[in-house]
């Protein structure tokens, strides 16, 4: 059984989670004892199987009590970014129909602007203390039995896409069985077979929990028998720190933390002792080549791409050894197929470029959008994320870039991504982002906007060198006419790129 209930039998007193600052664990026992609290909690409050709850608060053990509450009693749970605004916010309790809210004290002022905007027709809640208008989660809870529901069935996620490309789309989820070992089989067969994730990992987990990667690791992780180690925030020295204190065998990342991980005095980088390390995941974009190339020199051929979306409809994976074979490329698919298909729905052979669809059988909807959830389907039940890429003749994927970040130039389609590697590998570069901006003769041309790695070193002398270093390697339709230069990128705490806050700059309304 992959679940922590058969571990809290098995091995009761092993950690199940530990925060990495505050040392702060939960043993599987306890996993076990407080989600049932919880799951009779939101009984409690009216929350039946199938009914939907939404929580907004910091990486910290309560939030994953609560997702193992909601996935042991059937409710559709929805983790919310603490990074947006409240209004934002507010946005999805309201669009998931969520009956029950619960926050943090950390989020009490957020939380208390959510319960103003989103109205006084659902249950507020807050963990640890009490606010006006809020009811204490944590008192509710512990008043409960720690036995399970006479009923048990499995829960959902519907978490939120991060809307680099527009308003965030709820996404739902379901396994195909209701037992509550029913984890994510994308995870299952990611972790379960191809990482080889068991009862001996220590996983490290260094992003905000409540994107897909993130919270569909960590619970398949523990489902699998796993300690998780989970970090309150991301920071470099902290994060190679964890590694070492801990002796990780497994982590996830995402390629701008290589980038940083790799800017760090070399020193400071080479202090601290990874050799546990036997595997980590990356996802969230394809990782320039230079940059996989440096990291897999410092840690070995360890590193295990896939690609993936909250959509779940789908999971390539390339290890280290076959991402050698096969540079740059994302992997192949674990479950079902691939097909690249042109815009009129024909399928495209090997080494053409085209919109990328999963042929897995695995199925997701857009809340409340029949529209959406439609035109991501092919009348063969292929469906996409809308990421346009190619296959070579082993199979294996080769992303271009998001469909909708594609630049047309003088009729002329250039995919921003390739630019965008190739500039992050510069030594004054920290950050980049590559995209359309207008022009009366080509229609878009092609801009970079950059965040170096020393501000003050800004001017026309390094735009001249970036563009200069970008010819070089790229053809002229490919490099930046113009480089500007800022403190700060708009970034998802998981690293993906908010290109459209970027493009509204440069674009008459």
């Amino acid at each position: 059984m992959k679940h922590p209930v058969h571990h809290a039998r098995v091995t009761p007193e092993k950690i199940a989670y530990q925060m990495a600052g505050s040392k702060e664990s939960i043993t599987f026992a306890e996993l076990d004892a407080r989600s049932n609290q919880g799951a009779h909690a939101l009984r409690a409050l009216g929350v039946q199987a199938g009914d939907h709850i939404a929580f907004l608060m910091e990486n910290c053990l309560a939030f994953m009590e609560i997702c193992w509450a909601a996935q042991r009693s059937g409710v559709v749970f929805t983790p919310i970014s603490r990074y947006l605004q409240p209004e934002e916010a507010a946005y999805i309790v309201a669009d998931c129909g969520a009956k029950v809210f619960i926050t943090s004290q950390r989020y009490a002022e957020v939380g208390q602007k959510i319960r103003d905007i989103a109205g006084r027709d659902l249950k507020y809640l807050m963990i640890g203390a009490r606010t006006e208008g809020f009811e204490d989660w944590s008192a509710l809870s512990a008043s409960r039995p720690e036995q399970p529901l006479a009923e048990q069935t499995a829960g959902a996620t519907m978490l939120y896409s991060s809307g680099t490309t527009g308003r965030p789309k709820g996404i739902l989820k379901r396994t195909q069985s209701t037992a509550i070992d029913a984890l994510s089989p994308v995870f299952l067969k990611l972790l379960g077979e191809i990482a080889e994730v068991d009862e001996a990992t220590v996983y490290l987990s260094p992003t905000p929990l409540y994107h897909s990667a993130p919270i569909g690791a960590a619970m398949v992780a523990a489902g699998l028998g796993a300690t998780t180690i989970i970090m309150e925030r991301f920071d470099e020295e902290a994060y190679l720190q964890a590694i070492e204190t801990h002796k990780v065998t497994h982590t996830q990342v995402v390629p701008t933390m290589f980038v940083r991980l790799l800017k760090m005095p070399e020193d400071v980088r080479l202090r601290y002792d990874c050799s546990s390390l036997l595997c980590a995941l990356h996802v969230a974009a394809p990782c320039p080549v230079d940059i996989k190339h440096r990291m897999i020199d410092w840690w070995g051929p360890i590193l295990l791409e896939y690609y993936a979306g909250t959509e779940g409809n789908g999971v390539t994976a390339t290890t280290t050894p076959q991402w050698l074979d096969h540079v740059g490329s994302v992997g192949r698919a674990l479950v079902g197929s691939l097909r690249i298909l042109d815009e009129e729905g024909t399928e495209l052979p090997r080494g053409e470029v085209g919109n990328v669809y999963f042929d897995s059988g695995l199925k997701f909807a857009y809340h409340n959008d029949p529209e959406k959830t439609a035109e991501a389907y092919t009348k063969e039940g292929w469906s996409t994320l809308g990421d346009i890429g190619w296959l070579d003749e082993d199979g294996f994927l080769y992303l271009t870039d998001r469909k909708s970040y594609t630049i047309i130039t003088g009729g002329v389609n250039v995919y921003p991504q390739e630019t965008e590697d190739l500039m992050v590998s510069h030594p004054a570069v920290a950050d980049v982002a590559v995209f359309g901006v207008p022009n009366e003769e080509l229609g878009e041309e092609v801009k970079a906007v950059v965040r170096p790695v020393d501000f003050e070193a800004t001017g026309p002398e390094l735009e001249a060198e970036l563009i200069a270093y970008c010819r070089a390697k790229l053809s002229v339709i490919k490099t930046p006419k113009s480089v500007d230069f800022r403190r700060e990128l708009p970034r998802t705490a998981t690293g993906k790129l908010i290109k459209r806050h970027l493009k509204a700059e440069y674009w008459p309304s």
